[in-house]
C-alpha cells in the first residue's frame, strides 16, 4: 500500500533522513520507534508532502506520490494527525472537524462528510458535547482527539499518527489507543511515529526503529518487543556502554 524506497530529506545542509526504506502493507498497522531527534516526526512530514524527499521515492498503492502537494496526497486517502496537535485553537471544534474534510467539500460530498462528522462524534463523543467550544479550551486529550477527528474528516484509507501520547494522562492513552484499534479494526491501515515503544508496539503488527535518520530493525512487533537492542537504541545507549557500567 505504502512503499518508501530509499527516502533522504534534508533541513538544509542537515541530512535528517538516510536511505529510509519501508513498507506498511493494507490493513498493517506498522510503528516506528525511536530516541528524540531520531527522524520520525520528518519521515511522516515527508510521507505528507510537507518537506520534500531530495532522493529517492514514495508510492501509494502502486502510485508515484513522491513531493505531491499535500492536498493531493489528502485525495488519494493518506491523512496525518502531526505532533503537538497543531489544531486551530481560536476556531470551534466543530469548525475545526468541516476543515478536516475541505479536500471532499471541493468534490462535492457534502452528505457524506455528514455522515462521518456523525461517525467522529460516536468515536468521541466529548467532541459532540463541546463542538461549539473554542479548540484551545479543550483539555490535551480533548485536543488530542480532535486532531484526530479532523485526519478523519478526509476519509483516509492510511492514518499517520505522529507521537499521539505525548504529554497525555495515561488513562487517556489507554483510550485513544483503543479508538486507534477499534479504526484499525474497521479497515484502517495505520503508521504509527511513537516515543512509548511499550505502548507502540502493543498494538503494531509490525514496527521499525529508527536512529540518526536510518533504519536500524525491522521485525514483528513481537519480536522487537523482546529484543536488547531495541532497549538500546530506544534510551540511546550503545550494548556495549549498558554492560560496562553495569
Amino acid at each position: 500500500m505504502l512503499k518508501l524506497d530509499n527516502i533522504s530529506t534534508f533541513y538544509g545542509s542537515v541530512q535528517a533522513l538516510r536511505d529510509v526504506s519501508i513498507e506498511v502493507k493494507e490493513d498493517e498497522v506498522v510503528t516506528i520507534i525511536g530516541a528524540n531527534g531520531a527522524g520520525k516526526t520528518t519521515l511522516l512530514k515527508t510521507i505528507s508532502g510537507l518537506l520534500p524527499a531530495k532522493n529517492g521515492t514514495i508510492e501509494f498503492d502502486g502510485n508515484d506520490i513522491t513531493n505531491l502537494a499535500t492536498n493531493k496526497i489528502v485525495s488519494r486517502g493518506v491523512s496525518l494527525v502531526p505532533e503537538g496537535r497543531q489544531i486551530f485553537p481560536s476556531l470551534a471544534v466543530l469548525d475545526n472537524l468541516q476543515l478536516g474534510g475541505y479536500v471532499r467539500y471541493r468534490r462535492g460530498e457534502r452528505k457524506k462528510i455528514q455522515e462521518d462528522l456523525e461517525f467522529v462524534f460516536e468515536l468521541f463523543p466529548v467532541l459532540h458535547e463541546r463542538k461549539t467550544q473554542h479548540a484551545g479550551t479543550l483539555s490535551g486529550g480533548e485536543q488530542q482527539m480532535l486532531a484526530i477527528g479532523r485526519a478523519l474528516m478526509s476519509k483516509p484509507r492510511m492514518l499517520l499518527l505522529d507521537e499521539p501520547s505525548m504529554g497525555l494522562a495515561p488513562k487517556i492513552i489507554m483510550n485513544i489507543f483503543e479508538v486507534l484499534l477499534d479504526l484499525h479494526k474497521k479497515g484502517l491501515t495505520i503508521l504509527l511515529v511513537e516515543q512509548d515503544a511499550k505502548i507502540a508496539l502493543s498494538i503494531a503488527d509490525r514496527g521499525y526503529v529508527l536512529q540518526t535518520g536510518k533504519i536500524m530493525l525491522e521485525d514483528k512487533a513481537e519480536g522487537l518487543i523482546d529484543n536488547e537492542e531495541v532497549q538500546a537504541i530506544y534510551f540511546g545507549k550503545s550494548m556495549k556502554r549498558k554492560v560496562t557500567e553495569e
